[in-house]
């Protein structure tokens, strides 16, 4: 399964009679190293690089030294109110206590997920389009607040946990590269937390929503996908999504690039006329890899992209993928490889670690590997002895999870 390597028990949210020994285990509790914030973040050192960020979003941390406004908005289901979550000072990390305190004892969700550069490029619920959600009117799921414990600076934080069905959007933007401008992306992912399905992305995007057209979008993807573009071993992979295709190189199809196995996953996706790159690495520590350098695939040059922001999903919203995100940003002017290693290693210094302290970590889905197919209890049953059975991902409840803290 795709868990950390540590033996733990799996009870099931459909119901607490139905218990599992994993044989993969459950996450590893951590007792990371304090670490106190930034005196820059990623956005100032693009900007000392001369590609500032047109957008910044982050539930974990404040992306600029100076930022002092909210990450994110969670609205609880027990009175349908929301609460903004801030930081713990400037330039800081999220004030989880401020979440925990107000999602006490109901569920919630992340409707907003603020834009730190100043443009206001938000991202909330994503709307239909080629693909509908399974939420009223076809929108998008919103993710549950409480799914991805982190910490982040020895700090406890919330990632965002895009389960099949969940996704974000913006498809009125402000600065945002369109045409054949240049740009540049990173994300900070969870890299246990995936599918071989169509799209966990982050980044430039079509706005009307619709896969109408080669060449009008440019992501990052993380997933193990081999519908399109992929790598050698089974997975997964930073890949970029240009719209009718995943690409992981020049050429369609197959691309000589590795396989990617780190709990947490820097992933950049950067692009000029007629070039692009792939780099990324291992968020917790070490320098960045180049997977891919070079020309535009063939029917990508000139790029036609239109400059909406996407989070968890495709251009035409199509909604199987799946992960985790913590942030990411997207920059106005084709990134250094210099400013991206400077930006790695604040990523570093972050130091992105497991939630610890024995909490429970809530609605995971128990991935298969190479299926790429989840753990599920038949029609969310709660009798002993249910047997379980390996399905499509498709967030249900009884595909959702509680690691406990029992051995």
């Amino acid at each position: 399964m795709n868990v950390q390597k540590k033996l733990g028990r799996l009870i099931a949210t459909a119901g607490t009679v139905l218990v599992l020994v994993a044989g993969a285990g459950a996450y590893v509790a951590s007792d990371a190293p304090s670490a106190r914030a930034a005196v820059s973040g990623p956005c100032d050192i693009y900007a000392t690089g001369g590609t500032p960020c047109v957008a910044a979003h982050s539930t974990t941390r404040a992306l600029y030294g100076a930022y002092d406004g909210p990450l994110y908005q969670v609205r609880r289901s027990s009175d349908n109110t929301a609460r903004d979550i801030g930081l713990l000072s400037a330039g800081g990390y999220a004030n989880a206590a401020s979440q925990d305190s107000f999602c006490a004892n109901t569920s919630c969700v992340i409707t907003v997920i603020y834009d730190q550069s100043g443009r206001n490029n938000r991202l909330t619920q994503a709307p239909p389009g080629g693909f509908t959600g399974p939420a009223p009117g076809g929108w998008d799921n919103l993710a549950d607040a409480k799914a991805a414990p982190v910490t982040v600076g020895g700090q406890k934080a919330y990632g965002v946990y895009i389960a099949p069905g969940t996704g974000y959007r913006n498809n009125n933007t402000n600065g945002v590269a369109t045409g054949d401008q240049p740009e540049g992306i990173y994300a900070v992912v969870d890299g246990t937390h995936y599918n071989q399905w169509c799209c966990f992305d982050y980044g430039n995007a079509q706005t009307n929503s619709l896969a109408d057209e080669r060449a009008i979008m440019e992501t990052v993807y993380f997933g193990a996908n081999k519908q399109w573009g992929y790598g050698a071993g089974s997975g997964p992979w930073i890949m970029a999504d240009l719209e009718w295709g995943l690409f992981s190189g020049v050429n369609a199809g197959y691309n000589n690039i590795a396989s990617i196995n780190h709990r947490f996953v820097t992933a950049m996706v950067k692009g000029e006329p007629n070039h692009w790159a792939i780099r990324g690495g291992n968020a917790q520590s070490g320098s960045l890899t180049t997977y891919f350098d070079g020309p535009r695939p063939n029917g990508y040059h000139p790029m036609k992209k239109e400059g909406a922001i996407l989070l968890g999903i495709g251009g035409d919203n199509s909604i199987t993928g799946r992960g985790t995100f913590f942030e990411g940003v997207l920059t106005s002017g084709y990134p250094s490889a210099v400013t991206e290693n400077a930006v790695q290693a604040n990523i570093n210094a972050a130091a992105y670690a497991p939630a610890g302290g024995g909490n429970p970590q809530q609605n995971v889905q128990v991935v298969g590997g190479q299926s790429g197919r989840c753990l599920e209890v038949p029609n969310s049953s709660t009798t002993n002895g249910t047997q379980t059975q390996l399905w499509d991902c498709n967030g249900a409840a009884g595909q959702t999870w509680t690691w406990t803290s029992a051995r």
